[in-house]
C-alpha cells in the first residue's frame, strides 16, 4: 500500500513533513502558527492587519444579534475570524466568592429593580473566551489532494496556498476541508478573485522576504505567535504546564499532535475548553483517508470487468 501511495506522489498517513513530503530538496523549517487563546482580548487588529496586507475587501457591517462578532466565521473575506464566545461558569463558593451585586436604580419606569423580578433567576458568573481561528494548513490537507488543477499547494514552508490563476473555481476543495475554511469569493463580475478558492496563505509573500505573517505582527498581546513549529510545540506545552498548574481546568492544545486525523496542523490553539465550545471539530479527519483503498476497488474492479468481458468474447468464439 505504501508503494502505491508513493507512486501518487505524496503520503496520505503518519507523520511527515510536508515541504518533504512533496518535493521540495532542502527546505527551511516548517513555519506555523501558535494561538494562545488565554490572552486573546478580542480586538481583532488581527482580521484588519490580515486584510490589509491581503488586500480582502470589508465584510460589511452586519450585526449577527448574538454576539459582539460581526464577522461571524472565516469565509472567503475573512482569512482571521475571532470567535466571541460567552460562557456560563459556575458561581464562586467560599471565601473567593464575590458578594451578590445589589440592584441598581436607572431610572427606568418599573414596578421592581433589575433582578429583583420573580423570574429573573439566580445571578451566574460568566466569562468571555475568544478565539482567533485561522486556515489549520493541514499536514495531511485533503483540500491539496481534491484539487484538479493543482492550485492548492504545500510550499516550502509547509504551508497551505491557493494559486488564484491556476484556480478554475470548481470548489472541490470546499467540501474537501474538514475545518470548513475555504470559501469561493462572491461579488461583482469582472473582479479576478469572484468564483475563485480563498483562505490564509499565512502571508507567504512576507515569508519569502524573512518577515512575520501580518496578524501575528498586528497582535498586541502575543496571543498569535509564529515561528517554527518544533519551537512552538515546545512553547506551547510549557504554557500548557503554567495553566494546569494554575488551576485552569479544560486548559488543551488543539491541532498540536501529529497523530490527530489530519497528521497535526501548521496552526494549532491552546483552548480554554474543548473544541465544540469554540465551533471546531473535536476530532478532524483528512476527507482523503479512503483515496487509497478507493483506488485498490477501482483496480479491482476494472480487473473484474476486462476479465468478464474475455470470458464472454471467448465463450462467443465457440459457439
Amino acid at each position: 500500500m505504501s508503494a502505491f501511495l508513493s507512486d501518487l506522489g505524496r503520503s496520505f498517513f503518519g507523520d511527515v513533513d510536508p515541504a518533504h513530503d512533496n518535493g521540495y530538496q532542502d527546505p527551511p523549517p516548517r513555519k506555523g502558527f501558535f494561538t494562545d487563546t488565554s490572552v486573546c482580548i478580542g480586538c481583532k487588529a488581527c482580521e484588519v492587519a490580515c486584510k490589509e496586507w491581503n488586500l480582502i475587501p470589508e465584510d460589511g457591517l452586519e450585526l449577527t444579534g448574538d454576539s459582539y462578532d460581526n464577522t461571524g466565521a472565516l469565509g472567503a473575506s475573512t482569512w482571521r475570524h475571532v470567535a466571541f464566545i460567552e460562557q456560563e461558569v459556575p458561581t464562586r463558593s467560599g471565601a473567593h466568592a464575590a458578594a451578590p451585586a445589589a440592584p441598581v436604580d436607572l431610572g427606568m419606569p418599573a414596578p421592581t429593580l433589575p433582578g429583583q423580578s420573580p423570574d429573573a433567576g439566580e445571578p451566574a458568573d460568566f466569562r468571555w473566551l475568544m478565539e482567533s481561528d485561522v486556515c489549520k494548513h493541514c499536514t495531511h490537507a485533503a483540500c491539496v489532494d481534491v484539487c484538479p488543477t493543482g492550485a492548492l499547494m504545500h510550499t516550502e514552508f509547509g504551508t497551505v496556498v491557493v494559486q488564484s490563476d491556476i484556480c478554475n473555481g470548481c470548489g472541490y476543495c470546499v467540501s474537501a476541508c474538514p475545518y470548513g475554511v475555504i470559501e469561493r469569493r462572491s461579488g461583482p463580475a469582472g473582479d479576478p478573485a469572484v468564483g475563485i478558492a480563498q483562505k490564509c496563505t499565512l502571508c507567504y509573500d512576507r515569508l519569502t522576504e524573512g518577515q512575520t505573517p501580518a496578524c501575528a505582527k498586528a497582535c498586541p498581546t502575543e496571543s498569535i505567535q509564529f515561528g517554527d513549529l518544533d519551537e512552538l510545540r515546545e512553547r506551547a506545552a510549557g504554557r500548557l504546564d503554567q495553566l494546569v498548574e494554575a488551576g485552569e481546568p479544560n486548559v488543551q492544545l488543539y491541532g498540536h499532535d501529529s497523530r490527530n486525523g489530519v497528521g497535526g496542523t501548521g496552526a494549532f490553539f491552546l483552548l480554554l475548553d474543548d473544541p465544540e465550545v469554540y465551533g471546531l471539530p473535536p476530532d478532524p479527519v483528512v476527507t482523503t483517508r479512503h483515496v487509497g483503498a478507493m483506488w485498490r476497488q477501482a483496480a479491482l474492479a476494472g480487473v473484474a470487468l476486462l476479465g468478464g468481458a474475455v470470458a464472454a468474447f471467448a465463450a462467443g468464439g465457440r459457439s
